[in-house]
């Protein structure tokens, strides 16, 4: 994960309408310097992060219908290697990774999809998606232009273009895809590449654009709590936001992190407020880290991520229907928002801004903002008094009438939370800040142990002299290598030589108890 990047959509030559699907009808998808464009018309799109393999498959209907019940557009989600190619050349599409089926529920729930392929994903997935027989190959470097590990990524990304194509899942096919992502936050690291890492950019933009999806690819854009102030690296090309981080992942032995819906409602009216086009919240679903897919050090099982529908797929008040409330207010803008390239800007007060959309009069959309995190504010705008709360955007979708506030929250609330001001948030916080816990007493505040048998041998053991590499043994098979000593003593039968014997004994019995199971992960 990464803050805030620059970031490029990928020329492409948009294919013909050919072939009819069963989901919407065809449409093309192209972008201009304002908006995303979906079948000739500029869009305003709210994005939602739901994970596949983070859920059942019994679930899936209900997430997307609860997404869409919530306001959004478009699901977003990785496509995750390891899972899908377990052993080389070896596919997996079965179960919580049938990825067809997903991108098939999600076109018949009327949503579009944003498909991340990477295939590298972060996403505290174990190796980020790789799979572990990757590092095997002789001569590999990851994520860099070297030849081996090129060959690999682009037989695997190409597997899952041509996969969506022969399913006629993009838009031009009418399916849901509309977007596609390759690499993944590869700012954080492109430096310590030097020109290698330029270059290994340069070539993953020709490789996709070369695969002839049909539909727009993005590279990087922002990822962060806010990105209000972010711009593409062109003013041809939209601003994008592919990772609104709404909550935050969970370590073994730490609180469960919480975000406000209030600062999340503040952050998406700022970004479209601010010009912003395209939204995505990471997670709208968290899910579960199935099996051993948690990334790590020490990231539990659960990925909740304090979402706006929870791991179980209940809706997570008032989160839900806060963000729910926003979305709306942001259509009714729509019209205004798409109509101008850019909006007329207004200083209200000290910390006090209105941003203002209007065509020949017609059509009109103002949003504003008190960036105050301590002080309700009243200003004027066009004649009429508002008072703004500390951190809040009010949304006038006619320029004049309030649909909505961001610290004014009109749903019930389902979760014990502890009392917090959300205007004590800085514009740009620490996570840290930003992560105010739950109030929780199911929380054990002691260890437990368990004594495991020793020394039980399998068809798996071996006899090895010296210490071994974790991988190159477990093949990912398990997260514990397991190492037995012994030591073989000679009996003497002078008295001197007894005396050293029991001593050695102990010391012995002692260098076995401690050696016996020695868990390397």
């Amino acid at each position: 994960m990464g803050i805030k990047f620059q970031w490029v959509f990928l020329v492409l030559t948009v294919q013909s309408l050919i072939v009819a699907g069963e989901f919407f009808k065809p449409f093309n998808v192209s972008y201009d310097g304002r908006a995303i464009i979906i079948d000739g018309t500029r869009r305003m799109l709210i994005s939602g992060g739901i994970h596949y393999p983070r859920a059942t498959p019994e679930m899936w209907p209900d997430l997307i219908s609860k997404s869409k019940e919530g306001g959004v557009d478009v699901i977003e989600t990785y496509v995750f290697w390891n899972g899908h190619e377990p052993v080389r050349g070896q596919y997996n599409f079965e179960g919580r990774y049938n990825i067809v089926k997903f991108v098939k529920q999600v076109g018949s729930g009327g949503l579009y999809l944003f498909l991340r392929i990477g295939p590298y994903v972060c996403a505290e997935w174990n190796f980020g998606g790789f799979p572990v027989w990757l590092r095997d190959i002789p001569g590999i470097e990851f994520r860099t232009d070297n030849i081996p590990f090129k060959e690999e990524m682009q037989r695997f990304v190409k597997k899952i273009v041509d996969l969506m194509r022969e399913e006629s899942l993009f838009s031009w096919q009418g399916g849901p895809i509309i977007m596609l992502q390759i690499e993944n936050e590869y700012g954080n690291i492109e430096s310590s590449y030097g020109p290698k890492g330029k270059a290994y950019m340069r070539w993953a933009a020709e490789m996709a654009v070369g695969l002839d999806a049909g539909v727009p690819w993005v590279m990087y854009t922002c990822n962060g709590y806010y990105c209000d102030g972010f711009k593409p690296n062109s003013k041809k090309k939209p601003i994008v936001w592919t990772e609104h981080w709404d909550g935050w992942y969970t370590n073994w032995g730490d609180r469960v992190p919480h975000r406000p819906a209030e600062d999340i409602a503040f952050a998406v009216a700022r970004f479209f407020q601010r010009g912003g086009s395209f939204q995505n919240y990471y997670m709208y679903f968290g899910g579960t880290n199935f099996g051993r897919t948690a990334g790590g050090p020490n990231i539990i099982t659960s990925y909740d991520y304090d979402a706006p529908i929870d791991e179980y797929g209940l809706l997570r008040q008032p989160k839900w229907g806060h963000l729910k409330d926003l979305h709306a207010a942001i259509k009714l803008c729509e019209p205004a928002l798409v109509a101008v390239n850019s909006p007329h800007y207004i200083k209200l007060g000290p910390k006090q801004e209105a941003h203002v959309y209007s065509y020949n009069g017609s059509k009109c959309s103002a949003f504003l903002a008190n960036i105050d995190e301590h002080n309700s504010a009243t200003v004027k705008f066009r004649n009429q008094a508002y008072t703004l709360p500390p951190w809040s955007v009010s949304i006038l979708p006619d320029c004049r009438n309030t649909a909505f506030n961001t610290a004014k929250i009109g749903v019930q609330t389902s979760i014990k939370t502890v009392g917090m001001d959300v205007a004590s948030y800085s514009h740009d916080p620490t996570p840290l800040k930003l992560m105010a816990p739950y109030e929780v007493d199911y929380i054990s505040k002691t260890w437990k142990f368990v004594r495991e048998p020793i020394g039980v041998w399998s068809d798996s053991n071996f006899t090895y002299q010296g210490i071994l590499e974790h991988l190159n043994v477990t093949k990912d098979q398990s997260d514990y290598l397991w190492y037995s000593t012994r030591k073989d003593l000679m009996l003497f039968t002078s008295k001197f030589f007894v005396l050293q014997l029991s001593a050695l004994i102990l010391s012995c019995f002692s260098i076995r108890e401690g050696q016996n199971s020695m868990p390397l992960s």
